[in-house]
């Protein structure tokens, strides 16, 4: 049995959870087209450096270029804003991410330490012209300006906006699930950059036909976020489930893909000021029963982002007269 949607069926539905897009389009001539973006995904509304998140990374097939992953899996903390572009455009994203949290920030490279931000990509250079390197760190800033937690826009916007997914336009998608634990509801959604697959007729036989394309291996990010009391351990352990929702979809991670996982939880944030040596947390027990329902969340909703992805992204015209057609099921 399918567990029950949030209201919104979006990452937003965990309270505090934001999401912005600055989306690009523009013909530049008969070869060149920018068609790319940013998107922002901020774990909650108040200053992410000091209130940190309990988080953690999966990687299930690591052709990638993310930024700030090891430290994530090292201290099991996020404490930016989760950044989402193409390829090419991780470090003017960093950057621009970078200086929206030293503006937020003073004490940040001062009189505390650094600061870690997270930046996850997918190669958008079927359709957008990623040699022209079009992202700038403004539009980064941009990105996390423009975050709301109402629901998020998707399809072809923002990082998605160039994407391809099983040979028709992809790009973000979210879904959200409802685990209640002993009469209080928990929930869990996802948000996938996706730009990966084969078109295969078996899976999808519905989908609008537009002949076989050549488009390097492709990648997904996929980030989870819960409001249930899970640390980093944990978290890891339902990124893992990402990928068999994944897989539900018709995905065998290839050689050249980047299927990459970051997951956070609300609950428990970490104080950077904070004075004792000791401190105490709360968690769900691996071994109750509940947490094979947090499993079965992540499951299915990232199976149902990726199918939204394909669903809400219009046809997209790129570089060097390329076409992408929505997926019509």
């Amino acid at each position: 049995m399918q567990l029950p949607k949030g209201a919104k069926n979006c990452i937003t539905d965990i309270a505090g959870v934001q999401v912005g897009h600055v989306t690009l389009y523009e013909k530049l001539n008969d070869k060149d087209v920018i068609c790319t973006g940013v998107t922002a995904i901020l774990p909650h509304t108040g200053n992410l450096f000091r209130e940190k998140v309990r988080a953690a990374s999966y990687v299930v097939n690591g052709f990638g270029k993310t930024a700030g992953l090891i430290q994530v899996d090292e201290l099991g903390l996020i404490e930016s804003p989760i950044m989402l572009t193409n390829t090419f455009s991780v470090g003017p994203v960093l950057q621009g991410a970078l200086t929206y949290m030293l503006e937020e920030t003073e004490e940040i490279g001062d009189s505390t330490s650094s600061i870690n931000i997270v930046v996850g990509e997918c190669n958008d250079s079927h359709l957008n012209s990623m040699r022209l390197q079009a992202i700038k760190p403004e539009h980064a800033i941009e990105a996390i300006q423009k975050a709301t937690n109402e629901p998020a826009e998707e399809g072809a916007v923002g990082a998605g906006k160039g994407m391809v997914c099983f040979g028709h336009k992809g790009g973000i998608g979210t879904s959200s699930r409802v685990v209640t634990v002993e009469e209080k509801d928990y929930t869990v959604g996802c948000l996938v950059l996706s730009n990966f697959g084969k078109r295969d007729d078996a899976l999808f036989a519905d989908l609008t036909p537009q002949g076989e394309i050549d488009t390097p291996d492709g990648s997904i990010m996929m980030i989870i976020a819960t409001d249930a009391p899970l640390y980093d351990r944990q978290l890891r352990r339902i990124a893992k489930r990402a990928g068999a929702g994944l897989a539900r979809t018709g995905s065998s991670y290839d050689n050249g893909s980047g299927d990459i996982v970051i997951s956070f939880s609300t609950a428990n944030r970490y104080k950077h000021h904070y004075e004792g040596a000791e401190e105490a947390l709360t968690h769900l027990r691996d071994d109750h029963s509940t947490m094979n329902r947090f499993f079965q969340a992540v499951t299915e909703a990232t199976e149902e982002a990726i199918l939204s992805s394909l669903r809400n992204a219009e046809t997209t015209e790129g570089r060097n007269g390329r076409v992408i057609y929505q997926a019509k099921f």
